[in-house]
């Protein structure tokens, strides 16, 4: 479907305005889809697009994952393959069935004289809410992430789908607890020489998490040390954060039952690296005795 127009996007930061919803908060996975989709671009693609799904709560989105959407960009329109959205917009709802159209994403900062009209196209499909546009710099080489989002209004006195108000909204990426480890992993692979990293046992896992935890507890020890001696002012805010944080980890736990309960987590993990070993043995000899026979 072609969207080609002559007009151009303009781009106001009117930080100051109403906006709905206030903010965007962006799932890891989504992140990684629309990087997977640049990886996977044309040579003679600038950029590449796609529609962002989610869930919207009071005052703010959700964005949880993302669908590439194939189009065509020249000089004088921009066409979009009506077919190939409306098939993936029905796959992906079958497999997330609360999940709904958030808006879309690009790559790249820059907001074009066509980034209007997509965002026109997106905000028919998301009405009567508005219509989100997530930009993400890929070129970025910079320790953060070039990620945006935009809100779009219909600007002029007889608006039309090309003139277009683009305000900035915040960005918030979050990510599952199940995801840690694997956010974990790709960090280490990122800071290592030749970006690879070998995948940590469960054990390992687990050492290298009390690590971090002493290492917390030794940090907080240190600050407390420093207000009681007088190196360092107070912050009541902070002193009942760590009052609410002990009372809530120490709740209903008798005196040896914290011990208690790693000593189980211990054991069942010990288990079940023993029986992973044993199924592996299992498998090498059935295969060297298929061998021999």
């Amino acid at each position: 479907m072609s969207l080609g127009s002559q007009s151009s996007a303009l781009y106001i930061n009117a930080s100051g305005a109403q906006k709905s919803p206030t903010s965007v908060r962006l799932n890891a996975t989504a992140v990684f889809t629309i990087l997977d989709h640049y990886l996977r671009k044309r040579d003679n693609q600038s950029r590449v697009i796609g529609t962002l799904m989610g869930v919207r709560t009071e005052g703010d989105v959700e964005v949880r994952s993302a669908f590439a959407v194939l189009h065509s960009e020249s000089a004088e329109q921009v066409a979009i393959d009506e077919e190939y959205f409306q098939n993936m917009l029905e796959v992906t709802q079958k497999v997330h069935p609360r999940e709904q159209i958030l808006g879309w994403y690009s790559t790249g900062q820059e907001l074009n004289n066509f980034s209007a009209l997509f965002q026109n196209y997106y905000s028919n499909q998301t009405a009567p809410h508005q219509a989100i546009h997530l930009t993400v710099d890929t070129g970025d080489q910079s320790r953060e992430i070039g990620i945006k989002a935009y809100l779009g209004s219909p600007m002029g006195v007889s608006a039309k789908p090309d003139n277009c108000m683009f305000s900035p909204i915040p960005v918030v990426l979050r990510h599952a607890d199940a995801e840690r480890p694997s956010l974990n992993l790709l960090r280490a692979a990122a800071d290592a020489p030749n970006h690879s990293t070998a995948v940590s046992t469960d054990l390992q896992n687990l050492e290298q998490s009390l690590l971090d935890i002493i290492g917390m507890i030794e940090r907080v020890q240190g600050y407390v040390q420093a207000v009681i001696e007088g190196d360092l002012e107070g912050d009541a805010s902070i002193g009942r954060y760590l009052l609410d944080t002990l009372n809530t980890t120490t709740e209903g736990l008798e005196k040896g039952k914290l011990e208690s309960l790693f000593n189980v987590h211990v054991q069942n993990t010990l288990m079940v690296s023993y029986l992973a070993n044993l199924v592996r043995s299992q498998v090498e000899v059935s295969s060297r005795l298929a061998l021999v026979t």
